[in-house]
């Protein structure tokens, strides 16, 4: 790729590790569920008035909806109240080796000695974290796997779609997320309109920077980077991420400086990168907040 593609991608990257601080922080003013809907209310008044969608696309739609909006994104929202925002970001990709089991099991394809090789690391990541202080409790640890999940399970569910463009799956998969996240929310969470009353910048730049930056923003370049490169150019830089949010959550918001965390994202971050080495692996959405 040109020097100004790669710095496109490594400032997509950026944008979406400083996303997962964005939202650690402002889930603290507004409650993470509604701040998910919120994100997406934005996100559908942006995208859906200038894209259109087929009947035969409509029910593809509706399970990303649920399993990439409700299910990915509101279930990490909720994480990020138990977990620290590095510890999280590298915890969901876990994404990567569960699509690639889900792939086996379901679609019979084959493992391959380097993917079960980078499903080993993965998991070897994941140990080195638990030995470590920054573990999240029980119940922000099965918020991300079950987010991580929800990912792993759209990636199949797009792959056996009818082609779809990524502008037009975000906005009306955006779209029919909002009753579902409104509908969580009255259900899960207390006092949510009189948080939202005297929310301050953190709850607001959580929903507006998640929508426009990480969403809009960031997925458009990376799409537009992917149209023009090949694959295996462009979605190495996403290996980045967690190890960058780690750093950001560090130097931003106080997060423990701990070496075992350190070691943990790069471990995973190398098993990941040996799962999507393979050709023949599935593919995948960036992992991402």
């Amino acid at each position: 790729m040109p020097f100004r593609d790669k710095l496109l991608a490594l400032a997509v990257v950026c944008v979406w590790a400083l996303n997962m601080i964005v939202i650690k922080l402002g889930v603290q003013e507004i409650p993470p569920l509604l701040t998910t809907a919120l994100r997406f209310v934005v996100v559908s008044a942006l995208l859906v008035p200038f894209t259109r969608i087929t009947r035969a696309q409509l029910p593809g739609i509706l399970l990303v909806s649920f399993t990439f909006g409700t299910v990915h994104f509101g279930l990490l929202f909720a994480a990020l109240e138990h977990a620290e925002a590095g510890t999280s970001a590298v915890i969901i990709q876990l994404g990567g080796p569960i699509a690639t089991v889900l792939a086996c099991l379901m679609l019979k394809e084959p493992l391959g000695r380097l993917r079960t090789a980078g499903l080993a690391i993965s998991l070897a990541g994941i140990l080195i974290i638990a030995a470590g202080p920054t573990w999240p409790s029980p119940l922000g640890l099965a918020l991300l796997v079950a987010s991580a999940t929800g990912w792993a399970v759209t990636n199949l569910i797009v792959n056996h779609m009818s082609s779809v463009s990524p502008m037009t799956m975000m906005g009306w998969s955006s779209l029919f997320s909002v009753p579902q996240l409104f509908l969580a929310s009255w259900l899960f969470e207390a006092d949510r309109w009189g948080m939202v009353a005297t929310a301050g910048i953190h709850g607001w730049m959580a929903v507006i920077y998640s929508a426009i930056a990480s969403s809009i923003i960031g997925y458009g370049i990376w799409y537009w980077l992917l149209q023009r490169h090949s694959v295996n150019a462009v979605v190495p830089y996403s290996m980045l991420n967690p190890l960058l949010t780690v750093l950001f959550g560090i130097v931003l918001i106080g997060d423990a400086p701990s070496l075992v965390k350190l070691i943990g994202a790069l471990v995973m971050v190398i098993g990941v990168a040996l799962i999507l080495r393979k050709p023949s692996a599935p593919t995948t959405l960036p992992d991402t907040a």
